[in-house]
């Protein structure tokens, strides 16, 4: 068997690409940076960067976070932190022709938090901000009524950001995911309006109270509540055990 002569392939770079969720004022929104440098300088694209040599992918993406945002996306396999977030590798896009600077392999990951704060730019965004995910998935894939050019996010982010979406309306149907949009203590309320927000419908609250609190270890009553949303007192809840829903909380036909 001849030896393995890596030359004899063309060089290639690897990316991460992260698709930052979380719930503000009722409404699901998404992480965008606007570029810095070429290309697409000056256009919003996702927080990321280039995977370092001696870092694995999940390193590299909680590192882009923290230096291009000043956010921190936690691996759910590690013990909580502050502000920290649901992370999971999502997909691999890969075609040729994706970054004109060379051929770059991009591994994107999914972060989910609840009430993330106001983004900080770092690294080779000089900024960051919060926009819906309704105003960044119009049609055309650009970034909708607040970007006075109307321009498309940058690289084939317009195509991530809608495949990162879709893992989490379709994720939240099945598992308890939709308790990373929450803090620690909830109400019923509160959660109910994270499924509202994330697939985009309006749901009856005594319907979703039935099944969220009849769902076998998706919620955990703490023995206090809360008047923060007005009204009478409400039960407070934290997550459960169960990692799966069974039945699942099925998404409404629109």
């Amino acid at each position: 068997m001849p030896p393995y002569d890596p030359s004899t392939f063309p060089p290639f770079a690897v990316t991460v690409d992260l698709v930052v969720l979380t719930v503000r004022r009722h409404a699901l929104c998404a992480l965008v940076v606007r570029r810095g440098e070429p290309p697409f300088q000056g256009r919003w694209a996702l927080p990321g960067g280039f995977v370092r040599a001696d870092e694995d992918l999940g390193a590299a993406a909680a590192r882009e976070l923290v230096e291009e945002t000043g956010l921190c996306a936690q691996d759910p396999a590690a013990p909580a932190v502050g502000n920290g977030a649901h992370l999971e590798q999502l997909a691999t896009y890969g075609d040729p022709g994706r970054d004109p600077r060379m051929r770059v392999v991009s591994v994107a990951h999914l972060a989910l938090a609840p009430d993330l704060p106001a983004p900080r730019a770092g690294g080779d965004a000089n900024s960051a901000r919060w926009a819906s995910v309704e105003d960044l998935l119009v049609a055309d894939g650009s970034l909708g009524h607040e970007d006075e050019n109307q321009a498309p996010l940058a690289f084939d982010h317009a195509q991530i950001l809608a495949d990162g979406v879709e893992r989490a309306r379709s994720k939240i149907e099945y598992s308890s995911l939709a308790t990373a949009f929450c803090p620690p203590e909830f109400t019923v309320g509160e959660l109910r309006r994270v499924y509202e927000a994330v697939w985009g419908v309006v749901l009856d609250p005594r319907n979703f109270h039935r099944k969220v609190t009849g769902t076998p270890g998706f919620l955990m009553p703490t023995g206090g509540t809360t008047t923060r949303q007005g009204g009478r007192p409400a039960q407070l809840f934290r997550a459960g055990a169960a990692t799966v829903l069974n039945p699942p909380m099925l998404r409404p036909e629109v």
